[in-house]
């Protein structure tokens, strides 16, 4: 069995891990510690865990394998160093940090004490992900000239109910956030038009202030590409009913996914016929990146792509956040050389 302390319940998504934790046969909550002691005695009590006020403490204790860390962002590179150094396995809400030099430091301290890391980027394992990486891998769209993802809700906006919106108040909050709707809702369509399109030559990002909160509520950043192709990332906090969606267009043909419908239509030239074709054969989700994290722990093994794909993310990040802020091109090969 492989014990496990929550440590912070800041992220809207603490109670999914920990659920994630109490359902999984292998693992079991332990222990506790927040950043607000209030919140964490109050969460532990419901775990049935032990609340650890200081968080050394708890990272010294024999009895504790393993941690899942949903702090505010800005303490991602303190906290996973010292979890890494304690000798803790570490399951981590994305972003891995807001800085490619955070990010390796990480990386660096995991590899160091040989401890499984693994961080949450869900949609990497749909099957209907896995659909459209197999379109493209079979090159029935020819060469890929523009990737088109997005994800947008509604959780800046005012309602009867939660006159500031949905989301906590700390989600605005620009120092623990790093920012707002791009890293945090905008990391899924990144991660994706990266899985499709591989890593850009440079980014340009744009970001809208309609709530007036002191991180953007609505963005876009446009990936550039040396053979000329595009990827375009949108993401927002402002939207009530705004689809998911993924387009992937190519020299052959092209590729439209989105929600409620959660139905590709494929159009190619290397397809019999020029009308659309609706794909439903998805394959089955893979194994969640929780459940991929304690297989690693029990296996040995290591989750180098997942990995990868957040140092990346990472990089794409920060390379957005300063396009935005000085409202200039940015290239990765620069954001490599500060990280």
């Amino acid at each position: 069995m492989i014990r496990v302390a929550m440590v912070s319940f800041w992220h809207v998504h603490a109670k999914d891990y920990a659920r994630q934790a109490r359902e999984h046969p292998e693992t079991e909550i332990v222990a506790a510690w927040d950043e607000v002691p209030e919140r964490g005695r109050r969460e532990a009590e419901a775990l049935g865990a032990r609340f650890y006020a200081n968080l050394d403490e708890l990272l010294a204790q024999a009895d504790i394998d393993a941690v899942i860390i949903d702090t505010p962002t800005n303490k991602h590179r303190d906290v996973m160093v010292a979890a890494a150094q304690a000798g803790k396995h570490i399951f981590t809400e994305k972003v891995v940090a807001t800085t490619v030099r955070e990010c390796r430091e990480i990386i660096a301290a995991v590899d160091k004490a040989g401890v499984k890391l693994t961080v949450s980027l869900p949609r990497l394992y749909w099957g209907s992900t896995h659909a459209i990486k197999q379109v493209v891998d079979q090159h029935l769209l020819g060469e890929l000239t523009l990737v088109r993802t997005r994800l947008s809700h509604n959780g800046a906006i005012s309602t009867p109910e939660n006159p500031q919106g949905w989301l906590p108040a700390h989600f605005f909050n620009r120092e623990q956030c790093g920012g707002g709707a791009l890293i945090d809702l905008g990391c899924h369509p990144m991660y994706l038009a990266r899985l499709f399109l591989g890593l850009p030559e440079s980014v340009s990002a744009h970001y809208g202030y309609i709530t007036g909160r002191e991180v953007e509520d609505n963005a876009v950043v446009t990936l550039q590409y040396p053979q000329g192709a595009l990827g375009i990332v949108e993401a927002g906090f402002v939207n009530r009913f705004s689809p998911d969606t993924i387009e992937l267009h190519g020299t052959e043909g092209s590729l439209l996914y989105n929600t409620p419908d959660k139905k590709i239509l494929v159009r190619s030239s290397k397809v019999e016929g020029t009308n659309w074709q609706e794909r439903t054969d998805f394959p089955p989700d893979s194994p969640a990146a929780f459940q991929q994290w304690v297989a690693h722990i029990q296996q040995g093994t290591t989750a180098d792509e997942n990995i990868k794909m957040a140092l990346d993310l990472t990089t794409l990040m920060e390379a957005a956040n300063i396009s935005a802020q000085n409202n200039q091109l940015v290239r990765l090969a620069d954001i490599g050389a500060q990280g």
